[in-house]
């Protein structure tokens, strides 16, 4: 009778991810529904007080008044207020829905009303939010780059300041015979601090602007600063709606730059963060091995390390240099009958979340090389990986144990 495999690392990683989320989602709605929900049944007891007040002082009827304010609820769906607003369709505004289409923010203050602008607005934001999601990766991948070159100069000044470094040292070839250089690679942490500085700072930048100009308070405005630039985008705030401000169109050029930059970096923030929760995931799934059955810990510990590649496991088993690109130990077609889905060999020129390949792209990077990886085997589109979170990897050094 065939036995069940025992569940691989990266299900294991997904179905405790997936359980953690749903823990996640749980306490905040316990949360939210405990703070918020006393407000808003205060709320409906006041506004159906007030409701009758009004029918009973105007001799109103409540079927005909509450006619009255569902027209008023369309009105306002329709985005006409009883005070003047900024037009809602004239170019600057339009270019202002946009902008929210394609981000994927969409504050909903906005929304066409013909049937040929929501047809049109399905086709329009297809390209447009792929388009924009492509260019928030790019976006990634630069500022990542920039971030490891900087990392790398200040270290270098470091080791000058200490005297293990010449005076007259540049980057170039030469730095492959300094020790001290060889062994130093970017820290995840140190890019997710600044990453989140850089947030931090954008953020209470364009909130005192908002507080100024919008009149909002200093928490609303981080708030909104918040919900904005990570493309919740609730709308119940909503900037540069006014009918006029002063210097509008200066207001207007910076409201742009601050929710432009402030998306970019947010959603590589959003990134990096998602690397560290992927490698507490990797010592959470470490920790909860099965250690009861020797047999079964035997089983699934022979198939985590031919099917998954944890970060500095392959340099404590094999030794391998950061900076060798060698062909790996063989593992011959053998071990494919033995059950396993694809060869070690497969495997490691695939899988580029090893910290070996992902240490030395990253110190190329910093050091201006070319990233080539020589591994002779055949690699389809997507052995790399898709997406952010590919990017991320192949840029930054996952944290191991031996960190």
């Amino acid at each position: 009778r065939r036995r069940l495999a025992p569940l691989n690392e990266d299900n294991g990683r997904f179905l405790l991810l997936a359980a953690l989320i749903a823990a996640y989602l749980s306490a905040g709605a316990t949360v939210f529904s405990a703070l918020e929900s006393p407000s808003e049944a205060a709320a409906q007891l006041r506004w159906n007080r007030t409701l009758h007040n009004f029918s009973r002082i105007f001799n109103i009827s409540l079927p005909e008044l509450r006619a009255f304010l569902r027209s008023y609820e369309a009105a306002m769906a329709a985005g006409i207020r009883v005070d003047a607003l900024r037009p809602r369709w004239d170019f600057p505004g339009a270019f202002y829905f946009v902008g929210t289409v394609v981000s994927t923010i969409g504050f909903g203050m906005t929304t066409p009303a013909t049937v040929a602008g929501k047809v049109f607005l399905i086709i329009y934001g297809l390209f447009g939010c792929a388009g924009t999601i492509l260019f928030f990766n790019l976006f990634l991948e630069r500022i990542i780059s920039l971030l490891a070159f900087i990392m790398k100069a200040c270290h270098e000044r470091q080791l000058r300041r200490s005297g293990l470094l010449p005076p007259n040292f540049r980057r170039g070839p030469a730095m492959s015979g300094v020790g001290s250089l060889v062994g130093w690679k970017p820290s995840v942490y140190h890019v997710l601090l600044i990453l989140g500085i850089f947030a931090i700072t954008l953020s209470c930048c364009a909130s005192a602007m908002y507080t100024a100009v919008e009149g909002w308070n200093y928490v609303d405005s981080l708030y909104y600063c918040f919900v904005t630039f990570s493309t919740i985008g609730f709308g119940d705030l909503v900037s540069s709606q006014n009918a006029a401000y002063q210097n509008q169109g200066l207001y207007r050029f910076g409201n742009f730059i601050f929710i432009f930059m402030g998306v970019c970096c947010i959603y590589s923030l959003f990134n990096v963060i998602s690397i560290v929760i992927k490698q507490v995931l990797n010592w959470v799934l470490k920790k909860f091995e099965c250690r009861c059955c020797p047999k079964c810990h035997k089983s699934s510990t022979r198939l985590s390390r031919r099917n998954a590649i944890t970060p500095g496991a392959r340099l404590r088993r094999h030794n391998i240099s950061v900076d060798t690109d060698g062909q790996y130990d063989s593992d011959t077609e053998g071990r494919r009958l033995s059950g396993e889905m694809i060869s070690m060999r497969e495997l490691t020129a695939s899988n580029k979340v090893s910290l070996a390949i992902l240490q030395k792209q990253l110190s190329e990077t910093a050091n201006g090389y070319p990233r080539n990886v020589c591994i002779n085997t055949r690699q389809n589109g997507f052995s790399a990986g898709v997406g952010a979170l590919a990017i991320m990897n192949n840029r930054l050094a996952e944290t191991s144990d031996s960190r």
